[in-house]
């Protein structure tokens, strides 16, 4: 007989549903301690069991299956206060944004960023093709961590890892530029 997350591997419907009905309860038990607005603990835990199930492949020990989606749910916890810090920056900053938008479409602005643009491919060409793949598919074409580790064929943590030594790496060889 396989186990549940043999079942979840295999993309099984009735393992998903049983997965959802052992866990969820004590997810949105664990989220209302973090917490305010019942409509955020139902989004962040739907959040939580999509990101799961789409990555439970990279799940190695099946009993650590609970600490593992209790760390998904830290981790969905502190973006959304990040993003919810953020959110309050932009708004509280709305009138110097105006101001901003109206010097964007000055000539100067247009010769800074041809030239900031020039800058940062330069910067990419003195880096090692790595570096340069982990920062284009991550900062130009938006592919999260957990897709770049497949992509890199490395833990979430090493490929977290490899971008912030390639962001390093950027920043130690712009600043020659």
């Amino acid at each position: 007989m396989k186990s549940l997350v043999e079942n979840l591997k295999q993309g099984n419907f009735q393992a998903i549903t049983t997965f959802h009905n052992t866990y969820a309860p004590k997810i949105a038990r664990f989220l209302r301690t973090k917490l305010g607005r019942e409509e955020d603990i139902q989004d962040i835990t739907n959040d939580i069991f999509f990101e799961a199930i789409d990555s439970i492949i990279m799940l190695k020990d099946e009993k650590k299956l609970s600490a593992w989606l209790f760390q998904i749910a830290h981790h969905k916890v502190a973006d959304f206060y990040r993003k919810k810090r953020i959110k309050t920056f932009l708004l509280s900053q709305i009138p110097l944004l105006e101001l901003v938008a109206e010097e964007i479409y000055s000539p100067d602005f247009q010769f800074e960023k041809n030239k900031l643009r020039d800058n940062i491919e330069a910067t990419l060409r003195c880096l090692s093709y790595k570096h340069q793949k982990i920062l284009k598919l991550h900062y130009e074409d938006h592919v999260p961590v957990k897709k770049l580790a497949i992509e890199f064929d490395l833990s979430h943590k090493a490929t977290e890892s490899l971008l912030y030594r390639a962001r390093q790496q950027f920043i130690k060889h712009y600043e020659r530029v």
